[in-house]
């Protein structure tokens, strides 16, 4: 049907592999004012964050909380640091050095996937990251969200599609692994755009992509413009429809690490239906397989 990270990571390792999410306190130049202030219009004050870095708590600490929490709920005994909250290229190489590395808190940790923008890497970020990398699985994950950049500039990203692109180019002249962050339903969008986005991801070859929906949570711009009856959600039912679209246009073989977005339950303001991602996931898998009936006949 597609591949997931699960079963992928299963094929590599021969076993369960754990994403450890960490918080090691950065920040965004969309936020503290190198490019702009306030954030992406959908995002709140905590960048996606698990707020592990402001109750004190060290990246070395972090890692062994969740390994053994990951041990206690799943069996696992391998993992990966998943560097998760906000822009987490974003600070001078010495300092990133020396965070990645309290991650690597030993054999167990068989990987790395940081969380980014495409307009905080270059060379030099990358070749650390490569060098600590050596011998793990490593992934970039990059925030494109869209191929359009009139939608970026709508939703006030701060960058290009064209840092995205570069961004890859060069994580792959590294030997990283690129997963890409896409988001259906954004404002001013069409199903036209939507498309580009993973045609435009099919032609990079990107290793790996996560669909989310745009959800509207409190305290952030966008749900001042749906309050407004300026903007309306994307239908669960036109979503479904989407990422069914893009898991049979992508390229076989590309690791599908998320199906749909995973909103804070006490913060969501809107759709409803981002409650049930249960339900949302299997309507996919539904839809995926009337399209397989449909051409096999």
């Amino acid at each position: 049907m597609y591949l997931s990270l699960n079963q992928y990571l299963r094929s590599v390792f021969g076993e369960r592999v754990q994403k450890i999410s960490l918080d090691a306190g950065f920040t965004c130049p969309n936020r503290d004012g190198t490019k702009g202030r306030g954030g992406c219009i959908y995002c709140d004050a905590r960048g996606s964050g698990t707020g592990a870095y402001g109750s004190g708590k060290d990246i070395a600490e972090q890692m062994k909380a969740g390994i053994n929490w990951a041990v206690r709920r799943y069996g696992a005994r391998k993992f990966i640091a998943y560097f998760q909250s906000f822009s987490n290229t974003y600070a001078s190489v010495g300092r990133l050095e020396a965070i990645y590395t309290q991650a690597l808190v030993g054999p167990e940790v068989v990987g790395l996937s940081i969380g980014t923008r495409p307009d905080c890497v270059d060379k030099e970020r990358l070749k650390l990251i490569s060098r600590l990398g050596e011998g793990r699985m490593v992934w970039m994950e990059y925030g494109l969200q869209s191929a359009s950049d009139a939608t970026l500039a709508r939703i006030n990203r701060k960058h290009t599609v064209s840092d995205f692109v570069q961004a890859v180019e060069v994580s792959k002249k590294y030997g990283l692994m690129t997963c890409a962050h896409v988001i259906f339903g954004l404002p001013g969008e069409s199903r036209s755009e939507m498309e580009d986005t993973i045609r435009l991801l099919s032609n990079l070859q990107v290793e790996g992509i996560k669909f989310h929906h745009l959800y509207i949570v409190e305290n952030t711009e966008l749900n001042r413009l749906y309050k407004a009856g300026n903007y309306k959600p994307i239908a669960q039912e036109n979503y479904v429809e989407m990422v069914a679209w893009a898991l049979a246009t992508l390229p076989k073989g590309t690791v599908i690490q998320r199906l749909t977005g995973d909103p804070p339950r006490n913060e969501l303001v809107a759709p409803d239906w981002s409650l049930d991602k249960r339900q949302t996931i299997a309507m996919i898998h539904d839809r995926i397989k009337m399209w397989i009936c449909a051409v096999s006949g």
